[in-house]
């Protein structure tokens, strides 16, 4: 018999998973409460059923895929309904970009109320076609669990490590993809504020044909994520260490990308900035 799959919530990755386990044949529920229309039309579109959160807790798997600042009230919503259900033994899977110590804490609340847990992180853009990606890393003792779900169109990867290995993993590639984006648009921001944004993109087309080509796709794409990654970094920042230069250099990376989501909600005068040193750099090529 085919798993029931639970998804929390309807952001573009948990709309898109579900949309890709529906494709491949499975039942995935969600539940609507407090969302609102754009949250409702992904989830029509993606094939996801509306349940209470009775009906949400009667699957196999839950995925929790939310913002990272709601994974610990994510798991203390559900636990009450989770210990109900206990003796069925759900699979509750944390996929958020969370840090090893906040993982443990969910961890700590979905054990307690008798539900299986595993440490989870994706890495890669949502679900689409032609593309087998994002990779779902799991971790921790039930973590071979999550292996059902790749036959329906999941790339399942099984780390050998305890709880907090997948989210280390994932703070890890993030920080790295992430904060160098920061890096570059700081820079940018820089040099256009100094004058000379014409000569280094003629350095960067030169020298770092391959970094400029990347920054050309995801500086323009991370303009409406801006907000979401807000509180990732900080995420990253607790998991670099409390009292180190990483805490200080991810703390304000977080700070960056608070500026640049106001920009985009404002005036987007950076915005533009930013985006127009890509254009004129493509009409040259």
């Amino acid at each position: 018999m085919n798993p029931i799959i639970s998804i929390m919530s309807q952001g573009a990755m948990g709309a898109a998973t579900a949309s890709r386990l529906v494709e491949n044949g499975l039942e995935v529920r969600t539940n609507l409460l407090g969302r609102g229309a754009a949250s409702a039309e992904r989830a029509a579109k993606a094939g996801m059923k509306p349940v209470s959160d009775d009906e949400l807790t009667g699957a196999d798997f839950l995925l929790s895929i939310v913002p990272p600042a709601e994974a610990v009230s994510l798991a203390e919503r559900l636990s009450p309904i989770l210990a109900r259900a206990a003796a069925r033994k759900i699979v509750f899977v944390d996929l958020n970009a969370i840090n090893p110590e906040t993982t443990k804490k969910v961890a700590q609340i979905v054990q307690a109320a008798g539900a299986l847990f595993v440490d989870g992180g994706i890495i890669g853009g949502p679900p689409r076609a032609g593309y087998d990606g994002p990779a779902y890393y799991v971790s921790g003792v039930d973590a071979k669990l999550v292996e059902a779900l790749a036959p329906f169109g999941l790339r399942i990867v099984v780390l050998d490590g305890p709880i907090g290995a997948a989210s280390a993993l994932k703070m890890s590639y993030a920080g790295i993809t992430k904060g160098l984006i920061a890096i570059s648009c700081s820079m940018i921001l820089a040099a256009q504020r100094a004058g000379v944004s014409d000569a280094l993109y003629e350095e960067l087309s030169t020298s770092q044909a391959a970094l400029l080509a990347g920054f050309a796709r995801s500086v323009p794409d991370m303009f409406s994520k801006a907000y979401r990654w807000v509180a990732e970094m900080r995420e990253i920042s607790g998991f670099a260490g409390s009292d180190s230069a990483e805490q200080e250099i991810f703390s304000g990376v977080a700070n960056f990308y608070a500026r640049i989501a106001r920009d985009f909600e404002g005036h987007k005068e950076e915005v533009a900035m930013l985006r127009d040193f890509f254009p004129r750099g493509s009409k040259r090529s």
